[in-house]
Protein backbone atom coordinates (compact mmCIF):
# COMPACT_ATOMS: atom_id res chain seq x y z
CA UNK A 1 0.00 0.00 0.00
CA UNK A 2 2.99 2.48 -1.14
CA UNK A 3 0.40 5.00 -2.67
CA UNK A 4 -1.43 5.25 1.00
CA UNK A 5 1.52 5.77 2.67
CA UNK A 6 2.68 8.39 0.31
CA UNK A 7 -0.44 10.18 0.62
CA UNK A 8 -0.54 10.42 4.37
CA UNK A 9 3.04 10.34 4.99
CA UNK A 10 4.72 11.52 1.79
CA UNK A 11 4.62 15.57 3.31
CA UNK A 12 6.57 15.57 6.27
CA UNK A 13 9.81 16.73 7.31
CA UNK A 14 10.97 13.97 9.29
CA UNK A 15 9.16 10.19 8.77
CA UNK A 16 10.30 7.12 11.34
CA UNK A 17 10.17 4.38 9.47
CA UNK A 18 9.67 1.35 12.19
CA UNK A 19 9.97 -1.46 9.78
CA UNK A 20 12.04 -0.42 6.94
CA UNK A 21 12.69 -3.91 5.65
CA UNK A 22 14.15 -3.72 2.11
CA UNK A 23 13.37 0.24 1.83
CA UNK A 24 10.36 0.42 -0.26
CA UNK A 25 8.24 2.45 1.84
CA UNK A 26 10.79 4.78 2.66
CA UNK A 27 12.56 5.43 -0.99
CA UNK A 28 8.50 5.87 -2.00
CA UNK A 29 8.96 8.54 0.64
CA UNK A 30 11.75 10.08 -0.28
CA UNK A 31 10.92 10.43 -3.78
CA UNK A 32 7.75 12.38 -2.57
CA UNK A 33 9.86 14.84 -0.77
CA UNK A 34 10.01 13.90 3.30
CA UNK A 35 13.23 15.35 4.17
CA UNK A 36 14.55 12.46 6.31
CA UNK A 37 13.47 9.14 7.10
CA UNK A 38 14.94 6.69 9.79
CA UNK A 39 14.24 3.34 9.10
CA UNK A 40 14.26 0.88 12.04
CA UNK A 41 14.47 -2.79 12.04
CA UNK A 42 15.93 -5.73 14.45
CA UNK A 43 16.41 -8.14 11.24
CA UNK A 44 20.31 -7.60 10.03
CA UNK A 45 19.70 -8.99 6.36
CA UNK A 46 16.44 -6.15 5.88
CA UNK A 47 18.93 -3.21 7.37
CA UNK A 48 21.79 -4.51 4.82
CA UNK A 49 18.88 -4.59 2.04
CA UNK A 50 17.37 -1.07 3.33
CA UNK A 51 21.14 0.36 2.92
CA UNK A 52 22.03 -0.49 -0.38
CA UNK A 53 18.25 0.73 -1.91
CA UNK A 54 18.40 4.24 0.14
CA UNK A 55 22.09 4.62 0.19
CA UNK A 56 20.93 6.98 -3.41
CA UNK A 57 19.35 9.48 -0.39
CA UNK A 58 22.85 9.87 1.21
CA UNK A 59 22.33 11.33 4.56
CA UNK A 60 18.53 11.97 4.22
CA UNK A 61 18.45 7.61 5.23
CA UNK A 62 19.74 6.99 8.47
CA UNK A 63 19.35 3.30 10.12
CA UNK A 64 19.03 2.41 13.02
CA UNK A 65 18.71 -1.72 14.40
CA UNK A 66 16.56 -2.68 17.28
CA UNK A 67 13.00 -3.47 18.03
CA UNK A 68 11.02 -0.93 17.47
CA UNK A 69 9.52 -0.80 21.05
CA UNK A 70 13.09 0.40 21.68
CA UNK A 71 12.83 4.05 20.12
CA UNK A 72 13.30 7.03 21.47
CA UNK A 73 12.99 10.93 20.31
CA UNK A 74 16.81 10.81 21.27
CA UNK A 75 17.29 8.17 18.45
CA UNK A 76 15.52 10.40 15.84
CA UNK A 77 16.56 13.83 16.95
CA UNK A 78 13.65 15.77 17.85
CA UNK A 79 9.93 14.84 16.74
CA UNK A 80 8.98 13.56 14.00
CA UNK A 81 6.25 14.35 11.43
CA UNK A 82 5.14 10.73 10.58
CA UNK A 83 5.79 7.32 12.14
CA UNK A 84 5.14 3.84 9.95
CA UNK A 85 4.30 0.43 11.22
CA UNK A 86 4.75 -2.19 8.28
CA UNK A 87 3.91 -5.14 10.14
CA UNK A 88 4.24 -9.13 9.72
CA UNK A 89 7.00 -10.74 7.48
CA UNK A 90 8.33 -9.31 4.48
CA UNK A 91 8.58 -10.95 0.71
CA UNK A 92 12.90 -10.67 1.22
CA UNK A 93 12.23 -13.06 4.22
CA UNK A 94 9.85 -15.25 3.01
CA UNK A 95 11.89 -15.93 0.12
CA UNK A 96 14.90 -16.92 2.11
CA UNK A 97 14.37 -20.88 2.87
CA UNK A 98 17.51 -20.35 5.47
CA UNK A 99 15.59 -18.08 7.65
CA UNK A 100 12.81 -20.59 8.05
CA UNK A 101 9.97 -18.17 7.20
CA UNK A 102 8.22 -20.02 4.76
CA UNK A 103 6.68 -23.38 3.90
CA UNK A 104 7.69 -23.48 -0.21
CA UNK A 105 11.05 -24.31 0.19
CA UNK A 106 12.88 -26.58 2.54
CA UNK A 107 15.05 -24.59 5.28
CA UNK A 108 15.64 -25.14 9.17
CA UNK A 109 12.57 -24.36 11.27
CA UNK A 110 13.49 -21.33 12.86
CA UNK A 111 11.66 -17.73 12.09
CA UNK A 112 13.62 -15.07 14.62
CA UNK A 113 14.09 -11.86 12.68
CA UNK A 114 17.29 -10.82 14.84
CA UNK A 115 20.35 -11.70 16.02
CA UNK A 116 22.29 -11.35 19.14
CA UNK A 117 19.95 -11.12 22.38
CA UNK A 118 17.09 -11.72 19.96
CA UNK A 119 18.44 -15.42 19.03
CA UNK A 120 18.42 -16.46 22.74
CA UNK A 121 14.70 -17.18 22.75
CA UNK A 122 13.35 -19.94 21.44
CA UNK A 123 12.86 -20.90 17.97
CA UNK A 124 9.63 -22.23 16.32
CA UNK A 125 11.01 -25.76 16.42
CA UNK A 126 11.50 -25.32 20.09
CA UNK A 127 7.88 -24.33 20.13
CA UNK A 128 7.06 -26.95 17.93
CA UNK A 129 8.98 -29.48 19.71
CA UNK A 130 8.42 -28.41 23.42
CA UNK A 131 4.99 -27.39 23.97
CA UNK A 132 1.91 -29.34 25.15
CA UNK A 133 0.03 -30.63 22.33
CA UNK A 134 -3.19 -28.30 23.70
CA UNK A 135 -1.04 -25.30 24.17
CA UNK A 136 0.39 -25.76 20.99
CA UNK A 137 -3.19 -26.08 19.35
CA UNK A 138 -4.24 -23.30 21.49
CA UNK A 139 -1.37 -21.02 19.73
CA UNK A 140 -1.95 -22.17 16.03
CA UNK A 141 -5.88 -21.47 16.74
CA UNK A 142 -5.21 -17.97 18.47
CA UNK A 143 -2.55 -16.34 15.83
CA UNK A 144 -3.08 -18.06 13.50
CA UNK A 145 -6.90 -18.52 12.91
CA UNK A 146 -6.77 -21.74 12.44
CA UNK A 147 -10.22 -23.26 12.82
CA UNK A 148 -8.17 -27.07 12.40
CA UNK A 149 -5.67 -26.09 15.38
CA UNK A 150 -6.50 -29.42 17.12
CA UNK A 151 -5.93 -31.77 14.29
CA UNK A 152 -2.71 -30.02 13.07
CA UNK A 153 -1.42 -30.11 16.64
CA UNK A 154 -2.10 -33.83 16.76
CA UNK A 155 -0.59 -34.78 13.90
CA UNK A 156 2.36 -32.26 15.28
CA UNK A 157 2.95 -34.13 18.39
CA UNK A 158 2.73 -37.85 16.48
CA UNK A 159 5.53 -36.64 14.14
CA UNK A 160 8.76 -34.84 16.86
CA UNK A 161 10.64 -34.13 16.27
CA UNK A 162 10.09 -31.62 13.47
CA UNK A 163 13.47 -29.78 12.54
CA UNK A 164 12.25 -28.64 8.74
CA UNK A 165 9.83 -26.05 7.05
CA UNK A 166 9.29 -28.68 4.95
CA UNK A 167 8.59 -31.47 7.08
CA UNK A 168 6.25 -29.19 9.02
CA UNK A 169 4.51 -28.03 6.04
CA UNK A 170 4.22 -31.77 4.90
CA UNK A 171 2.38 -32.91 7.96
CA UNK A 172 -0.27 -29.58 8.39
CA UNK A 173 -0.86 -30.91 4.81
CA UNK A 174 -1.23 -34.76 5.58
CA UNK A 175 -3.27 -33.49 8.44
CA UNK A 176 -6.02 -31.60 6.85
CA UNK A 177 -5.42 -32.30 3.29
CA UNK A 178 -4.77 -29.51 0.11
CA UNK A 179 -7.43 -27.25 -2.01
CA UNK A 180 -6.16 -27.48 -6.06
CA UNK A 181 -5.86 -23.53 -6.30
CA UNK A 182 -6.38 -22.36 -2.44
CA UNK A 183 -3.77 -21.01 -0.07
CA UNK A 184 -1.61 -23.64 0.83
CA UNK A 185 -2.72 -25.04 4.27
CA UNK A 186 0.57 -24.74 6.37
CA UNK A 187 0.49 -20.63 5.79
CA UNK A 188 -1.66 -20.20 9.36
CA UNK A 189 0.15 -22.11 10.93
CA UNK A 190 3.44 -20.82 9.93
CA UNK A 191 1.76 -17.36 10.66
CA UNK A 192 1.18 -18.32 14.59
CA UNK A 193 4.04 -19.83 15.17
CA UNK A 194 6.19 -16.75 13.59
CA UNK A 195 4.48 -13.95 15.65
CA UNK A 196 4.72 -16.26 18.82
CA UNK A 197 8.65 -16.63 18.31
CA UNK A 198 9.20 -12.58 17.69
CA UNK A 199 6.31 -11.70 20.40
CA UNK A 200 4.98 -9.46 17.60
CA UNK A 201 1.88 -8.79 19.11
CA UNK A 202 3.85 -7.49 22.73
CA UNK A 203 5.94 -5.81 20.52
CA UNK A 204 3.29 -3.70 18.69
CA UNK A 205 1.11 -3.06 22.43
CA UNK A 206 4.67 -1.83 23.69
CA UNK A 207 5.53 0.49 20.29
CA UNK A 208 2.27 1.99 19.76
CA UNK A 209 1.79 4.80 22.77
CA UNK A 210 5.46 5.61 22.39
CA UNK A 211 5.29 5.95 18.97
CA UNK A 212 2.52 8.99 19.59
CA UNK A 213 4.80 10.68 21.62
CA UNK A 214 7.41 11.15 19.11
CA UNK A 215 4.76 13.02 16.92
CA UNK A 216 4.47 16.49 16.89
CA UNK A 217 1.27 18.41 16.39
CA UNK A 218 -0.02 17.23 13.08
CA UNK A 219 2.11 14.22 12.50
CA UNK A 220 0.79 11.15 11.98
CA UNK A 221 1.06 7.53 12.39
CA UNK A 222 0.19 4.89 10.38
CA UNK A 223 -0.08 0.83 11.01
CA UNK A 224 -0.09 -1.66 7.88
CA UNK A 225 -1.40 -4.70 9.86
CA UNK A 226 -1.91 -8.06 8.11
CA UNK A 227 -4.03 -9.56 11.32
CA UNK A 228 -7.31 -9.49 12.92
CA UNK A 229 -5.15 -9.09 16.10
CA UNK A 230 -2.60 -6.63 15.12
CA UNK A 231 -5.53 -4.47 13.27
CA UNK A 232 -7.68 -4.70 16.65
CA UNK A 233 -4.44 -3.62 18.69
CA UNK A 234 -3.79 -0.77 16.66
CA UNK A 235 -8.12 0.14 16.39
CA UNK A 236 -7.47 0.58 20.12
CA UNK A 237 -4.59 2.16 20.85
CA UNK A 238 -5.46 4.37 18.76
CA UNK A 239 -9.02 4.84 20.08
CA UNK A 240 -7.82 5.29 23.41
CA UNK A 241 -4.71 7.60 23.43
CA UNK A 242 -6.37 11.15 24.02
CA UNK A 243 -3.30 13.07 21.96
CA UNK A 244 -4.60 11.06 18.58
CA UNK A 245 -7.43 11.60 16.31
CA UNK A 246 -8.03 8.21 14.14
CA UNK A 247 -8.19 9.26 10.71
CA UNK A 248 -9.49 5.71 9.20
CA UNK A 249 -12.78 5.20 10.60
CA UNK A 250 -12.61 1.64 8.93
CA UNK A 251 -9.45 0.15 7.91
CA UNK A 252 -8.22 1.01 4.44
CA UNK A 253 -7.68 -1.98 2.25
CA UNK A 254 -5.56 -2.50 -0.96
CA UNK A 255 -7.15 -1.70 -4.41
CA UNK A 256 -8.37 -4.82 -6.84
CA UNK A 257 -4.94 -4.26 -9.36
CA UNK A 258 -2.84 -4.46 -5.54
CA UNK A 259 -4.04 -7.56 -4.72
CA UNK A 260 -4.15 -8.58 -8.05
CA UNK A 261 -0.25 -7.57 -8.88
CA UNK A 262 0.38 -8.79 -4.82
CA UNK A 263 -1.37 -11.90 -4.11
CA UNK A 264 0.74 -11.20 -0.54
CA UNK A 265 -1.29 -7.94 0.20
CA UNK A 266 -4.51 -9.32 -0.06
CA UNK A 267 -4.41 -9.19 3.90
CA UNK A 268 -3.39 -6.06 4.28
CA UNK A 269 -5.63 -3.06 6.58
CA UNK A 270 -3.78 -0.14 7.07
CA UNK A 271 -5.23 2.37 10.09
CA UNK A 272 -4.38 6.17 10.58
CA UNK A 273 -4.25 8.41 13.12
CA UNK A 274 -2.91 12.03 13.85
CA UNK A 275 -0.98 13.95 16.52
CA UNK A 276 -3.71 16.74 17.87
CA UNK A 277 -1.83 18.89 20.65
CA UNK A 278 1.82 19.23 21.74
CA UNK A 279 3.80 17.12 23.45
CA UNK A 280 4.21 17.08 27.25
Amino acid sequence: MVAEVVELLGTGAVVVDMTVGAGGHSAALLEAGVGRIVGVDRDPEALALAGERLAVFGPRARLLAGRFSEIGEDDIGGPADGVLFDLGVSSMQLDRAERGFGYRADGPLDMRMGEGEDLAGPSAADLVNGLPQRDLADLIFRLGDEPRSRRIAAAIVRSRPVTSTDQLAGIVVSAVGKRPGGPHPARRTFQALRIAVNRELEELTAALPPAAGLLGPGGRVVVISYHSLEDGIAKRSFRADDRLRVLTKKPRTPTPEERARNPRSRSAKLRAAERVQEAA
